[in-house]
């Protein structure tokens, strides 16, 4: 094999390899962003979350206290509603 082909063989690889570098970072610049988009609306969905269970833990205690002066302190006895058989049965 003469020295000319194989230099022009040597210098095809090495611009082959360039090229499949190139493209493999292309790619992976893709993945990367898209994880990144996903890992802001994982946190943004999280921060969400974390809001939402915030203001429930807050709303939480009033509906308890009303229901436990309800049960304490009954004004009247409870009323139950009769369906039709048991009214045509009166």
């Amino acid at each position: 094999m003469s020295i000319a082909v194989r230099l022009t063989a040597e210098e095809r690889f090495t611009a082959t390899q360039k090229k499949v570098k190139q493209a493999l970072t292309e790619s992976e610049l893709v993945n990367q962003e898209k994880a990144d988009r996903t890992f802001r609306l994982r946190t943004l969905r999280l921060a969400k979350e974390a809001e939402d269970k915030d203001a429930e833990d807050k709303a939480a205690p009033r509906r308890k206290t009303v229901a436990r002066t309800a049960k304490k302190n009954p004004s009247r006895p409870p009323t139950y509603r009769l369906g039709r058989q048991q009214l045509s049965a009166r």
